[in-house]
């Protein structure tokens, strides 16, 4: 131990010097750092952009002629983005867009102009540059009027083209010199005109972001992000307890939130679109080209458990095999509820007495392996034997597409008018396989007429009958099975402000904008 002792007037001199000295206030943190539950990057080019964590980073990079006001999934709220203002004719077939002038690519890749926009919406069209094509077939033409002016023509009626041009999947511009330059190394190296820029990439470690100085709305506040794969519940946790991450990604487990809001000084967001978990069933491979036998699967599940187990604050079940939240939507599609005896019996009238066995690839990624374990758990109480083959998550998204499991679990949410998710999960231009493959793993075809009629359909009531018609359809046919809605989950530190109210976000993830920093 040490003591000093300092002499009346030499401590009243140091006194005075210090009281004429200003004590600077120690600035608030620029470096925002995130864990997420993936275990590596995937695709960056936002038109392939299929899993949960790259939707969330390509939202970063990206901008769309418009957008949904940050914090929030309703249509309603959809505002200007690169496009400053916009009309179209009386029957809606014909749109003009007027771009912001000024508007700047990252990486000097210069202004943003309609031929930019004119190549984006082009290669979100085509299937071979875009998993979102079949989004797209009712563009006619897309053409640059001049450098700030973009007009789009229609073939048919689609429920909302805003939607189709906003920061979101295909929706997104991309900077066409770039692309051209790149080629197939854009999706690791990706340019938009968004408030962060991609710095660099460490494989299965951590991808790191840098401000856009020259957005158009603002330079950032955070000067970086960085993005960490921990793809284990446990290894966020411990990081975001220790403080080595600001951000978390959430599991969905009524232990973890109690647990989490312990902590001191953190947040729990919870926020939509909740993701829809269906079970697909493939109809054409054995044995679930018996409908006798997907029937019995559907009756051995049990939704309603497995939504109470995750818990109801984030957790709901539902009756259809869309988004509760989509426009469209019924809760009349003759979902049927758990009947153990019923799904024995039809195994037993299907040839399968002693029941049967089916192998299911399983993402390890742990929202879904935990539901995949219980759903294991649940249709063995009818017979059926579900063989689980674990497999990393970029991986199995990967293998899925290429119809390597007679059944997928598959948790999504998409643009909320019920034209998208019908088209993409189940319509027969979207089964995998084919060049104009999107996600419909179950090969179903049964409701083509009906989702085609509804998109150009001009009276709002017909238009509902026809989406509700199709689900009806969908459902009788055990296409897929509704397990249960699940919203997005994440753990932030309390000095951490989005910018805005956190109450949706299409990316599945939090939306990192310009105004997003820490409060000390």
């Amino acid at each position: 131990m040490y003591k000093t002792v300092l002499k009346t007037g030499a401590l009243a001199a140091f006194m005075a010097c210090s009281a004429l000295v200003t004590v600077p206030a120690f600035a608030a943190k620029t470096d925002l750092v995130l864990g997420a539950a993936a275990a590596d990057v995937g695709k960056l080019d936002p038109h392939f952009a299929n899993s949960t964590s790259d939707r969330t980073l390509v939202a970063w990079i990206f901008g769309g002629l418009v957008r949904f006001a940050p914090g929030s999934t309703d249509p309603s709220t959809i505002e200007p983005d690169l496009a400053e203002k916009w009309e179209h004719s009386a029957d809606k077939m014909e749109w003009t867009f007027h771009l912001r002038k000024g508007v700047q690519f990252q990486q000097g890749y210069g202004e943003v102009t309609a031929d930019d926009v004119v190549f984006s919406l082009n290669k979100a069209g085509k299937p071979e540059t875009s998993a979102f094509a079949t989004d797209y077939v009712a563009l006619k033409s897309v053409e640059a009027v001049d450098p700030y002016t973009v007009k789009i023509t229609l073939a048919k009626a689609v429920p909302s083209l805003l939607g189709l041009v906003s920061n979101y999947s295909g929706g997104f511009i991309l900077s066409k010199k770039a692309y051209e330059e790149r080629g197939d190394e854009f999706q690791r190296r990706p340019v938009g005109f968004g408030p962060f820029s991609l710095e660099k990439i460490e494989p299965s470690v951590s991808i790191e972001f840098k401000a856009h100085d020259a957005y158009f709305r603002g330079k950032p506040k955070l000067e970086k992000i960085i993005y960490r794969f921990l793809n284990a519940a446990s290894a966020r946790d411990l990081a975001f307890i220790s403080g080595e991450i600001d951000v978390s990604a959430g599991t969905t487990d009524q232990k973890w939130l109690a647990r989490t809001r312990e902590v001191p000084d953190s947040v729990v967001d919870i926020f939509d679109p909740a993701e829809l978990t269906l079970l697909h069933v493939n109809r054409t491979k054995k044995p679930f080209d018996d409908i006798r036998v997907r029937q019995a699967l559907a009756y051995a599940v049990n939704a309603g458990q497995m939504a109470q187990f995750r818990g109801k604050e984030f957790t709901r079940e539902v009756k259809s095999v869309i988004p509760s939240n989509n426009l469209g939507y019924t809760d009349e599609a003759g979902v049927v509820s758990n009947d153990t005896a019923k799904a024995k019996a039809l195994l037993a009238e299907a040839g399968y007495p002693d029941g049967v066995t089916i192998k299911m690839l399983s993402s390890q990624l742990p929202s879904l392996e935990q539901s995949a374990q219980m759903l294991q758990a649940q249709v063995a109480k009818a017979g059926i034997k579900l063989e689980l083959e674990p497999v990393e998550h970029a991986t199995w998204h990967q293998m899925i597409r290429k119809d390597l499991s007679s059944i997928v679990m598959y948790g999504a949410a998409r643009f909320p008018v019920a034209d998208y998710y019908l088209t993409q999960f189940y319509h027969s231009d979207s089964i995998v396989g084919k060049p104009t493959a999107v996600t419909n793993f179950s090969h179903c075809a049964v409701a083509d007429e009906q989702i085609v009629a509804a998109r150009s359909e001009v009276d709002a009531d017909k238009q509902l009958q026809l989406w509700h018609e199709a689900q009806k359809l969908i459902v009788a046919d055990v296409c897929a099975i509704p397990l249960n809605e699940t919203a997005q989950v994440w753990a932030r530190k309390k000095s951490l402000d989005w910018g805005f109210e956190l109450k949706g976000s299409l990316s599945l993830g939090p939306l990192v904008t310009e105004q997003t920093h820490f409060t000390d």
